[in-house]
């Protein structure tokens, strides 16, 4: 189907798409909560000024293995939900000796797409402060455009990201322009092609997996198979991985196992970090 030709509302309205959509938001909080009772977290850290500025260290039980740090940056469209949301997706990585950052950020529209780019400059900056360790960064929807955007921009960062696990990223924004998705975000077409991320430079190097649910819409699967091809042909390592059956609200879950496919594949990008 040709792109003027499709439902851009369909295509980008993931919970008009997905309508059981409540209950796997009410899962995402009942579990996060259980697992911050549990785990060995640092909660409420401040790596900025603003009243969301604030992040979540997640450290394994059994001692960190000395690797890479896990950035987990959450989804909502830029404009909903919080760190509170993603705890539980720390608990596959802790499972395998890593910890894990997970940041609030100010969210639309009391703050500029731009804006909120920079704020996660800052909380990846504070994590490398902290800990002195290199990044591996992962998030879901907007928060894999937020990925992608750390490792395409190595000169806003102390040390640059050589390892990024986008999600269900959003990497071409202009077809969010014209949708209720917009309302919020506020965006001008100028700024949509701006903050594009298959209009911005590709990193001279390093791995990225882009990793989207099989039962998405093409819309998804499209941004995702066009930025790892666009990064392959520039030098970067790439790979492209569809989670069977998974919708834009599940395709998360197994990052809470430590037996999944998604944590494996954030250890393997741990590794070449």
């Amino acid at each position: 189907m040709a792109a003027e030709d499709l439902d851009l509302e369909a295509e980008y309205n993931n919970r008009a798409r997905v309508p059981d959509h409540p209950a796997h938001i009410a899962g995402w909080q009942r579990d996060s909560a259980a697992y911050r009772e549990s785990a060995r977290c640092e909660l409420d850290l401040a790596y900025g000024p603003g009243e969301r500025n604030r992040l979540d260290l997640f450290h394994p039980q059994s001692g960190d293995a000395g690797g890479p740090v896990v950035l987990f940056i959450h989804g909502g469209y830029w404009q909903a939900f919080d760190k509170s949301s993603s705890s539980h997706l720390a608990r596959g990585a802790n499972g395998r000796g890593l910890t894990v950052a997970i940041p609030s950020y100010t969210l639309a529209p009391a703050a500029k797409l731009a804006d909120i780019v920079s704020e996660i400059e800052a909380a990846a900056n504070f994590v490398i402060g902290r800990l002195g360790r290199p990044l591996v960064v992962t998030g879901h929807s907007a928060g894999g455009h937020l990925t992608a955007c750390l490792m395409a921009r190595p000169d806003a960062l102390r040390r640059p990201v050589q390892a990024a696990m986008p999600i269900s990223g959003l990497f071409d924004l202009p077809p969010l322009v014209s949708t209720s998705i917009n309302k919020a975000l506020g965006l001008t077409l100028e700024e949509a092609h701006s903050l594009s991320l298959l209009e911005w430079k590709p990193p001279a190097g390093g791995r990225l997996v882009a990793v989207v649910g099989g039962a998405e819409s093409s819309e998804f699967l499209r941004q995702s198979r066009v930025l790892v091809e666009r990064w392959r042909k520039a030098g970067v390592t790439t790979r492209y991985h569809e989670v069977p059956g998974a919708h834009h609200f599940d395709v998360i879950a197994g990052l809470a196992d430590p037996n999944d496919p998604l944590v494996n594949m954030l250890v393997e990008l741990a590794e070449d970090a």
